[in-house]
């Protein structure tokens, strides 16, 4: 389709000429996202407001311009990268947190909010914003949305979508929809705020989002398990979560993630380790010291070689920053990596485990393990040189090994991260024919031209 001069210049009078650029640095910057992926986009613009994203999409639908929102470019599947070109529409300008309603636990949001920004203004007012990616110092709400992101808390919490009352979006057309409600309950029609959660941008672009919000809790106790075995690890998950106890969090670090991260942990980890769990428990202090003792003595008793308790907030927040850094440095290991976010049922775990080792021994490449054990959500990790063809090949080939032992044992090919451009080619292992042409049938309701984010998902 291309940006013909003519409509580059009704472009800049809906947003300003500062707003807009076509500037070859301007367009790298927005051309690629954490896949390492690139396209060069024809132009960037920065809208202001709602109305702004209307008159844009207006135009576009009329003059058949690519439109692909973006957030900050923090997706691991390409969901923001223009693969056909065209304009990419940036929201960082729309970064108000409009409203925080202490009453009726709500907060209004634009779609550029950092997350991480949102946590500490949910908090600083006794109340709570769950999901937790493990980019939220960086990713927005607009994109957590377009994912339906989860993070490490979604074992006992739930993810994106589970907090997501209403939204205000726009539709390629141009016209502004509402959906949802601001009450707990709301049961009137088909549910159109969950059909665009999760819909990697291809349907709408959000302007304005209600969430739902909790009481912060009151106590929190981090504890830090080691084992000698992925394996004795591994069934200790599944059996923690047959607990009457939820951990906020339970998640796990495979032996080569320990070993990255060994020089950012506050505390000595025993020689011995081989696999890490990382347990997160929250309520009121009773509660919380209770549980955690129970859980310590069963850790124990399942052949824990240590458990530690940490013994404050900036101990906790050395061991979660230290989880956090683990997907930058595995770039220590090879420069490139294929990052997997496959989840399995829990009790299928130990499998799992095993069979990313089965691809590590038939590759001969690294495969670095780490993820929210509690949820059966593992980060599967495949570390490689692109440069290389031959690592290529077999970089590939342990994708689809992965993938079809996933599919094999119940799981999903992608729990948190979306499908994008990386996993178009597998969506038809996990989703049936008619399923699929539904969805494309969606596609079409709200974008007949395929002018919003174009090549993703299905083609």
């Amino acid at each position: 389709m291309g940006l013909s001069p003519s409509s580059y210049r009704d472009l800049e009078k809906i947003v300003g000429k500062k707003y807009l650029s076509s500037q070859k640095e301007e367009r790298f910057c927005h051309s690629y996202d954490a896949t390492g992926t690139s396209f060069l986009p024809d132009a960037v613009i920065f809208p202001e407001n709602q109305d702004q994203i209307s008159r844009i999409f207006e135009l576009a639908s009329q003059k058949k311009i690519f439109i692909i929102p973006r957030g900050s470019g923090s997706g691991m599947t390409g969901g923001s990268i223009p693969v056909k070109g065209g304009v990419v529409l940036v929201t960082s300008r729309m970064n108000k947190i409009l409203e925080i309603d202490e009453e009726n636990f709500i907060a209004r949001v634009e779609p550029g909010v950092v997350v991480a920004s949102l946590h500490s203004a949910c908090e600083a007012r006794g109340l709570f914003y769950p999901p937790d990616p493990a980019s939220s110092a960086v990713c927005t709400i607009g994109g957590n949305i377009g994912e339906c992101a989860g993070g490490p808390r979604a074992v006992k919490y739930g993810v994106t979508r589970d907090y997501v009352l209403g939204l205000t979006a726009v539709m390629p057309s141009g016209d502004i929809i509402k959906t949802g409600v601001v009450t707990a309950k709301g049961v009137a029609g088909y549910d159109l705020t969950r059909l665009i959660v999760g819909s990697e941008g291809t349907l709408a672009v959000v302007t304005q989002i209600i969430l739902k919000l909790l009481p912060k809790p009151r106590a929190v106790k981090t504890l830090a398990v080691s084992f000698d075995s992925m394996d004795t690890a591994a069934k200790t998950v599944s059996n923690v979560m047959k607990m009457a106890i939820i951990p906020r969090c339970v998640e796990y670090l495979d032996e080569a993630s320990i070993n990255l991260v060994r020089g950012l942990l506050s505390f000595e980890l025993p020689e011995t380790t081989r696999a890490l769990l990382i347990l997160e428990l929250d309520g009121d202090e009773d509660q919380v010291e209770r549980e955690s003792a129970q859980i310590k003595a069963f850790c124990k008793g399942a052949g824990a070689i240590e458990v530690l308790v940490a013994k404050d907030q900036a101990g906790a927040q050395k061991l979660w920053e230290a989880r956090k850094a683990l997907s930058p440095v595995l770039y220590k290991i090879a420069p490139n990596k294929i990052n997997e976010d496959i989840v399995v049922p829990i009790s299928k775990i130990p499998e799992m485990v095993e069979i990313t080792r089965k691809i590590q021994r038939e590759s001969g490449l690294t495969v670095v393990s780490f993820g929210h054990a509690g949820d059966g959500n593992i980060h599967c990790n495949i570390m490689y040189d692109k440069k290389d063809k031959d690592q290529t090949k077999r970089a590939e080939q342990a994708v689809d090994d992965l993938f079809t032992a996933t599919l094999a044992l119940g799981g999903t090919i992608t729990g948190e991260h979306g499908v994008g451009i990386t996993k178009m080619k597998y969506l038809a292992r996990e989703i049936g024919p008619l399923e699929l042409e539904i969805m494309k049938g969606i596609k079409r309701v709200f974008d007949p031209d395929n002018i919003l984010n174009p090549g993703k998902i299905f083609s």
